[in-house]
């Protein structure tokens, strides 16, 4: 679930790629990174950490040019080391590129034995890095051909941004499981984000969102050029709007906030209960939590206090971080928990780390009885498609019923959004991507 960016035409292309990447932190903390052009000359900065430890003034006396992409990661494939920081930048036959990737590749181990097999050499465990190869070896005379044949080549969901020293290529696959859009910049440049959030810091005007299937290609003196590659079968992602994507977003022409209003609305017809209290896990739980408390008709209350300088817990790598984040995230509010009946909502359940020690702080707070829901369906299955859920093992869902997890979370009760309630949550107009709940893998 990564975060791309790209700046085009605009002399404050670093800048402002920067700006973007900052909005989307909570898209990837892991890594980020930046690649300019300047006078056919590419310059690229990448570092592990979050935005504003790895840019500072000496990196954008470095990182000059009119044309930007930008990256922040958020790790599903690879490992935890510089060397799968993107931007992935090579020299090669036509030049210099650098390519941004957010997504995940199905067939990514089958290309690359082919291309170790026909003399590749790799430095990292990327699939993005497939796709450098794959331009590099194509045997057409432009870029654009090169990248056509890629695409041919590689399959699952990705949105790609491909940086020239002179053009600037935006793809999305046919599927647009990825959110990705596109602004007007102030200055009459172009920017492109995989969330809106990004062009609002900047003042970007937003323009529409890129279509499944389509390629952009934005050259110098030139409108950008539209390319339709293949054809749609439009499956955006979901999890995009239960948990991944800013509240303030808009995701192909849905505002994330009012989706999970709606998600907890629905929640409480179908997994209501007798509280006094409505209380969301911060921050992603707050809107549906009000959804909830309003469908219910109690009071919502914000009452856990979330450590904003501790980064998210779900996309920390390793489980014993995990454990340890929950603790020093999240503090409840005793005097307004003591002796109360509380319904606690949260976005999604995975691993059952957070939600246990939720229900015990809670307890231990002096709340009289704790009933969890959850404003999604159950997760069962992994995502091949960009989400850190990589086996059966790792899913509570997929190995527990609905009673063993609940005991395994020590609440009163436990209720999930059914598939239809979330379906109907986001709208009935579009076919989404449920694979974490209904197992159905659309990409073969």
């Amino acid at each position: 679930m990564c975060a791309v960016v790209g700046v085009f035409d605009s002399p404050r292309a670093s800048k402002l790629a920067y700006y973007g990447l900052f909005a989307m932190q909570h898209r990837g903390q892991e890594a980020t990174g930046i690649t300019t052009s300047e006078n056919e000359k590419l310059h690229t900065i990448k570092g592990k950490g979050l935005v504003t430890e790895v840019f500072d003034e000496e990196a954008f006396n470095v990182l000059r040019g009119d044309m930007a992409v930008g990256h922040n990661r958020y790790s599903t494939a690879g490992d935890d080391s510089i060397l799968d920081a993107q931007p992935v930048f090579a020299r090669y036959s036509l030049g210099e590129i650098s390519v941004v990737h957010n997504g995940n590749l199905v067939n990514k181990n089958e290309v690359r034995q082919d291309l170790i097999d026909k003399g590749a050499i790799f430095q990292s465990f990327m699939d993005t890095e497939n796709i450098i190869h794959l331009i590099a070896k194509s045997k057409k005379e432009s870029l654009q051909d090169r990248i056509m044949e890629t695409i041919d080549r590689i399959k699952g969901a990705y949105n790609l941004l491909i940086q020239s020293r002179s053009k600037m290529f935006v793809i999305r696959d046919r599927y647009g499981v990825r959110p990705l859009s596109m602004a007007k910049l102030p200055d009459g440049g172009y920017m492109i984000a995989s969330e809106t959030c990004a062009f609002d810091l900047v003042g970007a005007e937003f323009i529409r969102d890129v279509r499944p299937g389509e390629m952009l290609i934005f050259e110098k003196g030139q409108e950008p050029t539209s390319i339709q590659f293949g054809e749609p079968d439009f499956r955006p992602c979901a999890f995009e709007y239960i948990y991944f994507a800013r509240p303030d977003s808009v995701i192909d022409g849905k505002n994330v906030y009012e989706t999970r209003l709606k998600m907890g609305e629905i929640l409480a017809k179908e997994q209501p209960c007798d509280v006094d209290l409505v209380l969301p896990v911060p921050d992603s739980g707050v809107a549906s939590a009000k959804g909830y408390a309003k469908g219910l008709g109690v009071p919502f209350e914000m009452g856990i206090v979330r450590n904003h300088y501790v980064g998210r817990t779900f996309i920390e790598p390793t489980q014993e971080i995990r454990d340890l984040k929950v603790k020093l995230k999240l503090s409840p509010i005793q005097n307004l928990i003591k002796g109360k009946r509380i319904a606690i909502v949260d976005d999604s359940l995975v691993r059952g780390t957070t939600a246990n020690q939720i229900v015990k702080m809670l307890k231990d707070a002096g709340a009289k009885e704790v009933h969890m829901r959850l404003a999604s369906p159950q997760i069962k299955h992994p995502c091949r498609y960009g989400i850190d859920t990589p086996s059966y093992e790792e899913l509570i869902s997929a190995n527990m019923s609905l009673e063993q997890i609940c005991q395994k979370v020590q609440a009163d009760s436990l209720g999930f959004l059914s598939i239809d309630g979330l379906v109907e949550s986001l709208g009935k107009d579009q076919n989404y991507s449920l694979v974490s709940f209904d197992g159905n893998y659309f990409i073969d």
